[in-house]
């Protein structure tokens, strides 16, 4: 049964809270590889606002990591020669920053109104019944993470979700289950569209606009035609 208009999960919390995966005694640092990257990103910037780096500096951390604890907030202040609390407050406000292990898989599924508008709660619906999970928790496998987001910038392939760095449109709850059956087994998923219906963002029921391969002749366009 699908939840009533307008009910949304919260499952963000700004409060850092220790935990035995994340506390501030469990150190870290970049390795050498991601040091490297470090530098590179940080030569973007003048050195008198190298803080401006904080942003990619604590992707970067919760790449090598997986998720963006305290240690990686206490490392980047002190790179970037900043007070910890405005880092915190950059990893707090943005939602792209996970403050908790997350799975192997992180899939955010979109449940704004354009979304929710195609179909956004039956592809909710299907997710959690088949991996018995709720938006904000893991898979006890460590291999799925939910989450609830707000627009990832799809509408028109709406219902649609990311899971990683990828995209999957055009969603059906049948095919999402397919995607993360797959994944499950190991096995290589395609993202973008489902069904191949369409390979980006137009019609699904054809081109409407610049069907003419010829330039338009701007000087022919006369009153009557606006």
């Amino acid at each position: 049964m699908s939840r009533p208009m307008g009910l949304r999960y919260s499952t963000i919390v700004a409060v850092h809270r220790d935990t035995p995966q994340n506390n501030p005694s469990i150190p870290f640092e970049f390795t050498t590889e991601n040091m490297e990257r470090a530098k590179d990103i940080l030569q973007k910037y003048p050195p008198q606002y190298k803080k401006a780096a904080v942003m990619p500096l604590l992707d970067l951390g919760q790449r090598q990591l997986g998720f963006t604890s305290i240690s990686v907030m206490n490392y980047v202040a002190k790179l970037l020669e900043m007070p910890p609390m405005r880092v915190y407050e950059v990893a707090t406000f943005y939602t792209m920053y996970n403050r908790d292990p997350m799975g192997k898989y992180h899939i955010q599924l979109c449940t704004t109104t354009p979304c929710q508008l195609c179909g956004s709660d039956s592809i909710m619906e299907a997710v959690t019944k088949h991996l018995n999970i709720k938006p904000g928790q893991t898979t006890p496998d460590g291999m799925f993470t939910l989450s609830e987001v707000e627009c990832l910038g799809a509408c028109v392939n709406g219902p649609m979700l990311a899971i990683n760095d990828d995209y999957y449109e055009d969603l059906t709850p049948n095919g999402i289950v397919k995607v993360i059956s797959k994944l499950q087994k190991g096995e290589k998923v395609q993202p973008g569209v489902e069904g191949g219906g369409r390979s980006t963002c137009e019609p699904k029921s054809g081109q409407k606009v610049l069907l003419s391969k010829e330039p338009f002749d701007v000087s022919t366009v006369t009153r009557s035609d606006l």
